[in-house]
C-alpha cells in the first residue's frame, strides 16, 4: 500500500536523469530512463547539462536521486559531461547531495569501448558527494548457447546500464536490448528511492559526522 497522506504519494521519488549527449544517442538513453522510473511512479525532471541556470542547479539539489549518463569518449565521461562534474565542488563541499540515490549509464560505439571506466567514473562522482549508488541489478545476458543479442544487458554489465550503437547509426537505431535495459534502470532507481524514502519516514537519519 503506498505510504499517503490526504491522498498524496508522500513516498513517490522525484528522480533527475541527468545526461550530457553529443550526437543524440544518450539523449535517447535518456528518455528510456526517465519512462521506467515513471512506470514506477517517480516524478521525472530530464536535466541536460550543457544548459544549466540557477534555476535547473535548484532543482537538481531538490531531487530524491539523479541518474548519471552520458557518451564514453576515449575511455571516459565526456567532456560535456566533466564540465558539469567540476561546477559541482561547493556542492560537494557542503554535502548538499549528501544520501541522495544515484545511478548511471552510458554508450558507445564498440561492445566495450571501455564502457566500465565511464561507470565507474560516474560511481566515484556520486561517492564523492555522498551519495547511494544503486547497481543495474540485472544478470548478464547473451552470454549462453540459448542467450541472443535481443536479452536485457547483452553486454553485460552490473555497475549500470550500457549500450553499443554503430557509430553510423542515429539515435533512433539503438539497439531494442540497450534502451530496454536502460528502461529496467529508471524502474530500479524509482523503487529503490522509493523504499528509501519510506524508511526515511518512520526511522529519521542520524546527522552526517562533523568534519575534523
Amino acid at each position: 500500500m503506498p505510504d499517503t497522506h490526504n491522498g498524496a504519494d508522500v513516498a513517490a521519488p522525484n528522480v533527475a536523469v541527468v545526461y550530457h549527449s553529443g550526437f543524440g544517442h544518450t539523449a535517447a538513453l535518456a528518455d528510456a530512463v526517465a519512462e521506467g522510473a515513471r512506470e514506477a511512479g517517480a516524478a521525472v525532471d530530464m536535466i541536460a547539462v550543457d544548459s544549466m541556470s540557477e534555476d535547473v542547479w535548484d532543482r537538481l539539489d531538490g531531487t530524491d536521486a539523479m541518474i548519471f549518463g552520458c557518451p564514453t569518449y576515449m575511455g571516459n565521461v565526456s567532456a560535456g559531461f566533466q564540465a558539469f562534474a567540476e561546477q559541482t565542488g561547493r556542492r560537494c563541499m557542503e554535502g548538499t547531495w549528501r544520501d541522495k540515490v544515484a545511478a548511471g549509464f552510458t554508450n558507445s560505439g564498440a561492445k566495450s569501448g571501455d564502457k566500465l571506466s565511464t561507470l565507474s567514473s560516474l560511481a566515484i562522482f556520486a561517492a564523492q558527494h555522498h551519495m547511494h549508488w544503486v547497481s543495474l541489478g540485472l544478470s548478464p545476458g547473451w552470454n549462453s548457447s540459448m542467450g541472443s543479442e535481443d536479452d536485457l544487458n547483452r553486454l553485460g554489465f552490473w555497475l549500470g546500464a550500457a549500450a553499443s550503437t554503430d557509430v553510423d547509426a542515429g539515435p533512433d537505431q539503438m539497439h531494442p536490448s540497450d534502451v530496454q535495459t536502460c528502461r529496467h534502470l529508471g524502474r530500479r532507481v524509482a523503487l529503490v528511492t522509493r523504499q528509501l524514502n519510506i524508511g526515511r519516514a518512520l526511522t529519521p537519519a542520524v546527522a552526517a559526522p562533523a568534519a575534523s
